[in-house]
């Protein structure tokens, strides 16, 4: 496969000048899309070319493929980087893209289309070897079946969406006689959000972790893993702060585990990179998904590893192999993310607006992933994430400390931001010591409502 001489950048915002400063640093000119309300972005100014791809609405922008496919037509493109979000996990954009003889920077349409089914997924991921969370083979529309499924792995059980995420068409079932009417729920909820009233169901755990691997394939049968990332600091199933390692995870677990997933992508033929999730209780590993593509936290894995996932992508989409093998990844220190949304920080309600006054945070081992600059308006369209604070340490004491540090310095006026909240999570001692869940943030921010 021939070297990409020009990158069209199919995503906005930070992720999109992410990727043009990887392009931008082996050689190759990026093309920038973008909306009407992306015209004065980051990432647009900096680009080599910018083409505009419609009005505001995703829909009719960013989700746009006949725009985006002629964008890269009439640019000269010779690939396209999705980014993450929008068309990123999207099976019918990477055929596309491939039948126009367009090198897609992403895995192989068929392990998308299987990993995006959240039923074929979890058959997938057991025929590979990785343990998997007890519940239904496959769709349940039953309800006897439901039943006796649920009985066997013991109440609570969790009815979920086949296609989807973000917490939609996701319910909680205690008993046996909630069963008939969340699902019912669940299954509209789903209809309603994804277009599929498919679900099926599993044991809900009841305090897990949410652990994450990277991992990273060639497409030619080799595979490593890049350590895990702990995601457990969740809101609304959005995780809001992310961390590598995990606290929770011993050396001989990461040893063991990322072996399994490894294995499991070379034995898949996977290419590219990609996020196989679980839940983690007691000691053990349950696979919830996988994501086939570049995740908004992989910074941290960067920061440890010290390699750079977005250059990776690139070479293995121009056919070249892995440059690293298992043994030569090493992982040194500790790193840490926090999420910056334009956000009230105690609400939540969404801030768009124009940015008065803009200054990052600098200093060894601090990296802010932003398109942010003074004048900038923050257009009301999209998510709500303004820009990535990473930092890193030699130990994760290191590390929390040089984020209150990096937290303090951050300057973002005329908008409000979620940066207090990130404050108050560092004087928590839970935080701190690193002994938090997936139910820990809601259930702090509860208690916070409440003692109002």
């Amino acid at each position: 496969m021939p070297a990409i001489e020009k990158l069209l950048i199919a995503n906005r915002g930070e992720i999109a000048l992410r990727i043009h400063r990887a392009a931008h640093e082996m050689g190759i000119k990026t093309v920038a899309v973008h909306s009407t309300a992306d015209a004065d972005a980051m990432h647009v100014r900096l680009a080599d070319e910018a083409i505009c791809i419609g009005p505001p609405a995703a829909a009719d922008s960013y989700l746009n493929i006949p725009a985006i496919i002629s964008a890269a037509e009439i640019s000269g493109a010779d690939a396209i980087h999705p980014g993450y979000g929008f068309l990123s996990e999207n099976a019918k954009f990477a055929d596309i893209i491939e039948e126009h003889g367009i090198i897609f920077v992403g895995p192989k349409p068929e392990h998308i289309r299987t990993m995006g089914d959240k039923i074929e997924a979890k058959r997938t991921a057991g025929a590979l070897g990785l343990p998997l969370v007890p519940g239904s083979d496959g769709p349940i529309s039953d309800l006897a079946e439901a039943k006796a499924i649920a009985a066997a792995a013991g109440y609570p059980v969790i009815i979920k969406a086949a296609s989807g995420g973000g917490g939609r068409g996701m319910k909680v079932c205690t008993s046996e006689d909630q069963l008939e009417t969340l699902m019912q729920q669940a299954g509209s909820e789903a209809k309603a959000a994804f277009g599929d009233a498919t679900v099926y169901l599993e044991k809900y755990l009841g305090n897990p972790r949410h652990i994450e691997f990277q991992i990273f394939g060639d497409g030619q049968g080799n595979a490593v893993h890049l350590g895990e990332r702990d995601c457990s600091l969740q809101r609304r199933h959005q995780k809001v702060l992310e961390e590598a390692p995990s606290p929770a995870i011993s050396a001989s677990e990461r040893a063991r585990m990322g072996g399994i997933v490894a294995k499991a992508m070379a034995d898949m033929g996977y290419r590219g990179a990609g996020t196989i999730e679980f839940l983690w209780e007691d000691g053990e590993f349950y696979f919830i998904e996988m994501n086939t593509r570049l995740q908004v936290e992989h910074p941290v894995t960067e920061m440890i590893t010290g390699l750079d996932l977005v250059r990776e992508q690139i070479r293995v989409a121009e056919g070249l192999p892995l440059s690293v093998t298992q043994d030569e990844v090493e992982f040194a220190g500790h790193a840490i993310e926090c999420r910056i949304n334009a956000e009230d920080p105690k609400t939540f309600a969404p801030s768009p607006g124009k940015v008065e006054y803009f200054h990052a945070p600098g200093g060894m081992h601090v990296r802010f992933d932003s398109g942010l600059y003074a004048g900038y308006r923050i257009p009301p369209y999209y998510d709500s994430m303004i820009g990535k604070l990473i930092v890193y340490g030699k130990t994760r004491e290191a590390a929390m400390m040089r984020l209150r540090r990096a937290l303090e310095e951050t300057v973002i006026e005329g908008v409000k931001t979620t940066i207090p909240l990130h404050q108050a999570l560092l004087n928590e001692p839970d935080i701190q010591n690193g002994d938090y869940t997936i139910k820990w943030l809601e259930e702090w921010l509860n208690n916070a409502l409440e003692s109002k």
